[in-house]
């Protein structure tokens, strides 16, 4: 019975016995009011019932705190990583302009900036070095592994001064290559592989000695995952390093921001025959399989909110394993843009954006909202 029918249905019957029942009913207003009511309750009933009554959806996320139960997964501080920007000259603090509320901070800056992100429950934190002293930069990237260089320095700082933090080391060569490339290349500039691998794997393996609690190679050449788990074992400390593979990282027009931060634009040609194109996604599952064959812990998808589908991908082909997503630099400005424009609010856009990537199979975001977030989750 439509809602029309319904009303007419109600009037006339109001008309027909309002003559004949009048003087015996004691507030005609009242009891027409009731009728109505009853007859309306009854009338939405046998709607409900003569048809799917499960199509009923409403009452289930009528309440805040119900609304809150329809989520698969509800964004917690555990699942956050932070990334940080760890410069070669101490006392360095400089906002990145295209990257909006981040610093670059040298190691004497990092304390004082972490600590009250602690105090809030800040869980974990990830660590790009970015080298700006003159001419550390060369073809092989020795400064990566420098045990005087800011990576291997900060992981050891940040062990001893907050020893509940999770400490994640990205492990590339872009920021520390003259060439800005993931690895060595060959005479004609294309990728040497083996070499790449043979290097990236040393450089995982001084973080990890120096104390990282998880290396994430986001180099993406063929075999890293493997070298890498092999000098793990061969030292002993397989048992105590996680091994976080950026198994899905796109290539694209969305890594500027970062870039910017960390000084690591290729100097010439782009990463398009190494990183994965946008529309491979069969590409991708084939790089998840092969990494979580290889010996990855976590798997990571980058960039996030253009890959809801790779993630839940991810999720799928490695479902007992935990899933990171990398909402990256550029998904990172767009929103402190659109806001800036008053298209919407930053606190609700940062929350479905990350709740979308939570969705679609993600357990663990790399965010740069991190530290809003430690404030919104507790308020």
């Amino acid at each position: 019975m439509s809602f029309s029918t319904l009303v007419s249905d109600l009037h006339f019957r109001d008309n027909a016995n309002d003559g004949a029942s009048r003087a015996s009913r004691p507030s005609a207003r009242s009891t027409t009011g009731s009728n109505a009511r009853s007859y309306a309750s009854t009338a939405a009933t046998s709607v409900s019932v003569s048809g799917d009554i499960s199509s009923q959806l409403h009452g289930g996320y009528s309440h805040p705190l119900a609304r809150s139960w329809q989520a698969e997964r509800q964004l917690t501080k555990s699942m956050l990583i932070y990334p940080l920007f760890i410069s070669d000259q101490d006392e360095e603090e400089a906002l990145i302009p295209s990257l909006p509320n981040q610093h670059r901070r040298g190691i004497n800056k990092l304390v004082p900036h972490l600590e009250p992100l602690v105090r809030k429950g800040l869980r974990s934190v990830i660590l790009f070095g970015v080298p700006m002293a003159p001419n550390v930069k060369d073809a092989l990237g020795t400064a990566a592994d420098d045990p005087e260089g800011p990576v291997i320095q900060s992981i050891r700082l940040l062990r001893a001064r907050f020893p509940s933090l999770f400490i994640v080391a990205d492990v590339c060569l872009c920021e520390y290559t003259s060439h800005g490339h993931c690895g060595i290349l060959r005479d004609d500039g294309s990728l040497n592989n083996t070499l790449s691998v043979d290097r990236i794997s040393d450089v995982a393996m001084a973080y990890a000695e120096a104390g990282a609690h998880c290396v994430a190679p986001s180099d993406m050449n063929d075999g890293r995952i493997r070298a890498i788990k092999l000098k793990l074992i061969e030292a002993g400390i397989a048992h105590k390093v996680v091994l976080m593979s950026y198994s899905a990282k796109f290539s694209g027009c969305m890594y500027g921001p970062f870039r910017d931060a960390a000084g690591s634009c290729p100097s010439f040609g782009d990463r398009k025959c190494y990183q994965l194109p946008p529309g491979g996604r069969g590409l991708a599952r084939r790089a998840i399989h092969r990494d979580i064959g290889e010996g990855a812990d976590i798997i990571m998808v980058k960039p996030a909110s253009s890959y809801l589908d790779i993630i839940s991908d991810a999720k799928e082909i490695g479902k007992d394993m935990p899933i990171a997503a990398y909402q990256v630099s550029g998904e990172f400005a767009m929103i402190h843009a659109a806001a800036a424009a008053g298209v919407f609010d930053i606190k609700t856009m940062a929350f479905e954006s990350t709740e979308g990537i939570l969705r679609a199979g993600a357990t663990i975001v790399v965010s740069y909202f991190t530290p809003q977030f430690l404030d919104w989750l507790s308020s």
